[in-house]
């Protein structure tokens, strides 16, 4: 699936420059680390991708809406999945925190893929943690805060697939874009603090074989 439009565009400059000649791409995420960052600190990168929205024809809109998912805590936008490249372009559009639920960003957790993220607009509190695994790696155990930061518009960062973090709050109307790599790890982690409640997340897609089974 594209969502990517015809001619010159933000996104398919920034897939030219992350593109590895000696894949898997994941095996050079500081090459991407350095690449992203360098990219995202141009001036008047809301604006490219305001234009790139723009020029979205109605087959390519359909197309990030169905890529696309809601989430207790922001609206994730894909704005390019090329099945031969090994990222995915994303949008992230925050709620604002009065219609937060529980169990999202807001969780301590980590993701089955990496990660660099520049924030667009808005301001959020980010905060990275060390974590407890169980012995054979389902569960988390308990959590360390390791440092705690406030991100402002203009800041940007990277996740590696074992790390963990959260963002507990976010001003209102606070946007990011990311770059994803494809998965590295079938499952990810959330825990809450205060329960002290861990939960194992497997995409639905992996679960088509496990359904007919239990049928």
């Amino acid at each position: 699936m594209s969502s990517e439009s015809s001619g010159s565009s933000a996104l398919a400059e920034l897939a030219a420059l992350l593109a590895v000649a000696d894949p898997p791409v994941v095996g050079h995420w500081e090459h991407v680390r350095g690449h992203f960052h360098e990219w995202a600190a141009r001036p008047g990168l809301r604006a490219r991708l305001r234009a790139h929205l723009r020029r979205l024809s109605p087959r390519e809109e359909m197309r990030v809406a169905a890529g696309s998912r809601e989430t207790t805590t922001h609206f994730a936008w894909c704005l390019r999945d090329v099945p031969a490249e090994p990222f995915t372009f994303w949008l992230h559009e925050y709620k604002p925190q009065r219609d937060w639920r529980p169990g999202y960003a807001d969780s301590i957790h980590n993701h089955r893929y990496h990660f660099c993220t520049v924030l667009l607009k808005g301001s959020y509190l980010h905060e990275r943690f060390d974590a407890r695994l169980s012995s054979d790696g389902t569960s988390i155990a308990g959590t360390t805060l390791l440092r705690s930061t406030e991100a402002h518009e203009g800041d940007s960062g990277t996740m590696l697939a074992h790390e963990f973090h959260r963002i507990p709050k976010a001003a209102d109307d606070t946007r990011t874009f990311l770059v994803k790599s494809r998965a590295v790890q079938p499952w990810s982690l959330s825990f809450d603090p205060d329960t002290r409640t861990s939960h194992r997340h497997v995409p639905v897609e992996s679960r088509l074989e496990v359904l007919a089974n239990s049928l």
